[in-house]
């Protein structure tokens, strides 16, 4: 049987994750991921400020996700060279992390990127930079081996394969209406501009209009939105939910009509003609953060758990814990740019830990779970063929990406990524209970989910690693996106900047990369020099 959030949700009261009756054999792998117990010394207040004399540094970036990569790319750019870059883990990238040990490299998050239009310039240059468009101007144009290829996605309901993300089984003269009139509504939408010539949703968010009509958007859920738009029929609010979990991690309830909209209107064409294609690889994301990274050099410190961030009146000072020497060291910075999500900032930052603004309460992170599923050779299916994107109707999951599909291989080994966030849980509560599982109840629970579609899918299993993402991407929930808690979260602190995609309010590449050229721009022009 499929894992319905029925399921899920049993399972945070306390029940076995698994949904089979019957034991089947143990499946090869590991739990992997983020260094949780290290980071939980933050939560703990477990490890101790740094004495003695300290490594000064001109530029000390905390994080090496995209946002933080994406500052020191933006520094060396500029000329900046003195930086170093400061990340607890033993690999840089965060939500965009990459795994190599398989047949093909595979994602352990973010998987694509749209073609950025014109305006999005810093997306633009480092696309090129990486050779990944076949045109800048007039209008960016991805290379055609790395946008996805056909078939790019399907469905599976009612017993088998159908194409595209909406069943057509499912849609009747009703549904088909109903959809009819969200599509013109989104369509309305991404035509608005405002009085200064705004788009009502754009990427990066900074371009997004902030005219009282739109804003009000954030007031209500999507729930209500739909209602107001009187679309009811279950197979159409799924695919709009399908939407919020995939990008959010959220249910209609929880959404805002603002953050829904803005993953349907701010992907189309300048004219509402279409979504932007999609650039992809094997690792996902995961192909920038190798390239930014290859930027930082030995510049990118790892294994470096910052525990303490000191405004002073010359810079700031830190604390760094090595992971691997189990030792602390103190450098001073005249600047320093905190690319981690505010979480973490209301641990590190000692004015914030004293004295906790609200504005950071405001921030809210989902739990996802992923895992990669290493296959001898293909499982059977019926219906439509194999695509890139693979979505269960009314699982939990949102199904898995496959990470050949780029390489033209559809037959033989591969790596599946499968993605199930936790959209209905208190994330306290979620995050429990995921340190809690055990590598074979969620092996369990992956298969009996996907074997609904895949029948002899265990008989191709030859290994599943899952990542626990316990706090995975900021929530844009109903009331968060023009809160101002955003915008005061923004606001540099002494010699501290700020950079993450929280601060967009949405976890998305475009804007993790916004954030990271903003604060680098921003402590270039502190420092007395030209952003350029």
């Amino acid at each position: 049987m499929t894992l319905t959030r029925r399921a899920v949700m049993a399972w945070l009261a306390g029940a076995p994750l698994s949904i089979a009756a019957c034991q089947s054999r143990p499946v090869p792998g590991a739990i992997r991921g983020a260094a949780m117990p290290v980071g939980h010394r933050l939560r703990d207040a477990t490890v101790e400020r740094a004495s003695g004399p300290a490594r000064r540094v001109k530029i000390a970036i905390v994080g090496a996700g995209p946002s933080g990569l994406s500052a020191a790319w933006r520094l060396h750019r500029l000329g900046q060279r003195d930086f170093e870059l400061f990340d607890l883990e033993p690999q840089s990238g965060g939500t965009s992390a990459y795994g190599t040990d398989g047949v093909v490299p595979y994602p352990w998050g973010a998987h694509y990127v749209p073609v950025p239009d014109a305006e999005n310039r810093g997306l633009v240059q480092l696309l090129q930079e990486m050779g990944a468009l076949s045109q800048s101007e007039p209008t960016p144009m991805g290379k055609e081996a790395l946008r996805i290829r056909a078939p790019e996605e399907r469905v599976f309901a009612d017993g088998l394969w159908q194409e595209g993300l909406l069943p057509a089984s499912r849609l009747g003269p009703t549904e088909r209406e109903e959809l009819r009139r969200f599509e013109a509504d989104i369509a309305r939408w991404s035509r608005f501009r405002d009085g200064q010539g705004r788009r009502a949703f754009a990427l990066p968010v900074r371009r997004c209009s902030d005219a009282a009509d739109v804003t009000a958007l954030d007031g209500i859920s999507a729930l209500a939105y739909l209602e107001k738009l009187k679309i009811r029929s279950p197979a159409v609010r799924w695919y709009v939910e399908y939407a919020c979990r995939d990008d959010y991690g959220l249910s209609l309830e929880h959404t805002s009509a603002w953050a829904m909209l803005f993953y349907f209107a701010s992907r189309a064409r300048g004219g509402g003609d279409g979504s932007a294609p999609f650039l992809t690889w094997p690792e996902g994301n995961g192909r920038i953060v190798r390239h930014l990274s290859s930027v930082a050099g030995s510049r990118l410190r790892l294994g470096r758990l910052v525990t303490d961030v000191v405004p002073t009146p010359t810079g700031a000072q830190l604390s760094i814990f090595n992971v691997k020497s189990e030792r602390l060291e103190r450098v001073d910075a005249e600047r320093v740019i905190l690319a981690v999500p505010k979480f973490v900032v209301a641990r590190i930052v000692r004015p914030y830990r004293e004295q906790p603004p609200k504005f950071l309460k405001a921030f809210s992170y989902g739990v996802w779970l992923v895992a990669n599923l290493h296959l001898s050779g293909r499982p059977r299916c019926k219906g439509f063929e194999p695509t890139w994107d693979n979505v269960l109707y009314d699982s939990a999951s949102l199904g898995y990406v496959v990470a050949t599909h780029q390489r033209l291989k559809d037959l033989g080994r591969t790596v599946w990524t499968y993605y199930l966030p936790l959209v209905d849980a208190d994330p306290k509560v979620a995050r429990r209970r995921i340190m809690e599982t055990s590598h074979a109840e969620f092996c369990r629970t992956i298969l009996d989910d996907l074997s609904v579609a895949h029948p002899d899918l265990r008989d191709h299993v030859e290994r599943i690693d899952v990542w626990r993402w316990g706090h995975a991407m900021v929530r844009p929930s109903v009331g968060f996106q023009w809160s101002g808690a955003r915008q005061l979260a923004q606001k540099p602190l002494g010699a501290l900047h700020f950079a993450h995609s929280d601060l967009s309010g949405v976890a998305l590449f475009e804007e993790a990369q916004d954030q990271g050229l903003r604060a680098a721009e921003e402590v270039v022009v502190a420092l007395g020099a030209r952003a350029g």
